[in-house]
């Protein structure tokens, strides 16, 4: 028989997230959606100090028994699934402001060399809050990164690669640029007249000259979250700040630097489900304990057809939660097991995308003219949400990745 609770110490674990989320994040949450550029410095320092982002630091989770005797280990990324859909209940902003390798420890942790990850991923685990991230879209260049413009040439000795052109959208690209030492993967074409072939990622540690965050995003939602635009201009880093290859080869077996870059997404993009879900969840639970006060409980003892209108949407809502979540329990699954989740992360991506904006949107229009004033959070869960269903590959994007996975077509075949 399948088994569907969660494991005692992973529950362990999610109970302090909880907490966190309760105590710490929902009483700022209105306050760094209203002041988007101020840092939560009582959230950073917190989840820094208790060890509470561990599962972000780059490296593993502490030994904790999931109490079957089993280590919480074996369900590592099952666990920071918990963790992220357990903060995002809280405030999504906020914990996007989470100190820990972010974006760029995951393309270093799936691609680097253990040179690499030793070097670049063991900062998160020392000193003062730190902060990596991940430079890909561009004016010209989002879910298409085959237009990325960003150049990355040898220098004449061959020692370094000089960086030229200029990032948007990045997230924590403020913190990990400027503000710690911390570091950016930057995606670049070493050849643009080879296209994706000729795509690799670079690590730039921030205070590197050429590199400068040029202004802060002014954002629709998850304001609390520092999102930059960054230029690099003659921007030098030592030759071996290569992620894979730095050959160029329009082959599958050659092409392995693009190829491993993009499997970040595998272990990302699930991860930006369960924030959606996170949210969702937040939208559900308030909308219950609303109708609750106002004597209309959910029921769960009677058939579909003989509810409301307002429970069968309830009851939607909660079907379209659950739904979501289950996929991304089966991608992070996967990746605990060392199976390729590559269209298991886009489902979960895409339905919980999709689940979230219209999750968050109906409980803004059950609560009505409350639900729409500033007076509690559902209209801010409401902004917060649509972001979950554009970055790290936009809906359109994952459901294009799982028809290609399921009719075997490559991205030449079925565009």
């Amino acid at each position: 028989m399948i088994d569907f609770e969660t494991p005692v110490g992973i529950q362990k674990q999610v109970d302090l997230i909880h907490n966190v989320a309760v105590q710490v994040m929902r009483p700022i949450s209105r306050k760094y959606d209203e002041h988007e550029h101020d840092r939560p410095w009582e959230y950073i320092n917190v989840m820094w100090k208790s060890g509470a982002n561990a599962g972000f630091r780059g490296k593993p989770a502490k030994e904790v028994d999931t109490g079957t005797g089993e280590s919480v280990m074996k369900y590592r990324y099952v666990l920071l699934m918990h963790t992220i859909e357990a903060l995002s209940w809280g405030d999504a902003g906020l914990y996007l402001s989470t100190p820990g390798g972010g974006l760029g420890g995951a393309a270093i942790e799936a691609v680097g060399t253990p040179d690499q990850k030793e070097r670049f991923l063991r900062r998160f685990s020392e000193g003062d809050p730190k902060w990596g991230a991940m430079a890909m879209t561009e004016p010209q260049a989002g879910s298409d990164t085959a237009n990325i413009r960003t150049t990355a040439r040898l220098s004449e000795d061959g020692k370094e690669w000089i960086l030229n052109g200029e990032k948007i959208f990045v997230t924590s690209g403020y913190m990990a640029g400027e503000q710690s030492p911390g570091l950016i993967v930057v995606w670049a074409t070493v050849d643009p007249k080879a296209g994706r072939a000729g795509m690799k990622s670079f690590v730039v540690e921030s205070g590197t000259p050429g590199m400068k965050v040029v202004r802060l995003e002014k954002k629709h939602g998850i304001r609390a979250s520092d999102t930059a635009a960054i230029n690099f201009t003659d921007c030098r880093i030592p030759f071996d700040n290569i992620l894979g290859s730095p050959e160029v080869s329009q082959s599958r077996e050659g092409n392995k630097g693009f190829a491993g870059a993009m499997k970040t997404f595998d272990s990302t993009r699930p991860g930006v489900a369960a924030s959606a879900i996170g949210i969702a969840r937040a939208s559900v639970d308030y909308v219950k304990e609303h109708l609750e006060k106002n004597g209309v409980p959910v029921r769960y003892d009677l058939p579909y057809h003989k509810q409301s209108a307002v429970l069968r949407d309830v009851l939607r809502m909660e079907a379209q939660l659950r739904a979501a979540w289950l996929l991304v329990l089966r991608a992070a699954w996967q990746m605990d097991a060392g199976i390729s989740n590559s269209m298991e992360a886009s489902m979960s991506k895409a339905k919980a995308g999709e689940a979230v904006t219209w999750i968050t949107q109906k409980a803004v229009e059950i609560l009505g003219p409350e639900g729409y004033s500033c007076k509690n959070l559902a209209e801010k869960w409401m902004r917060d949400a649509k972001i979950n269903d554009l970055y790290e590959g936009t809906g359109q994007i994952n459901r294009l990745i799982v028809a290609r996975r399921l009719l075997g077509y490559s991205s030449k075949e079925l565009q």
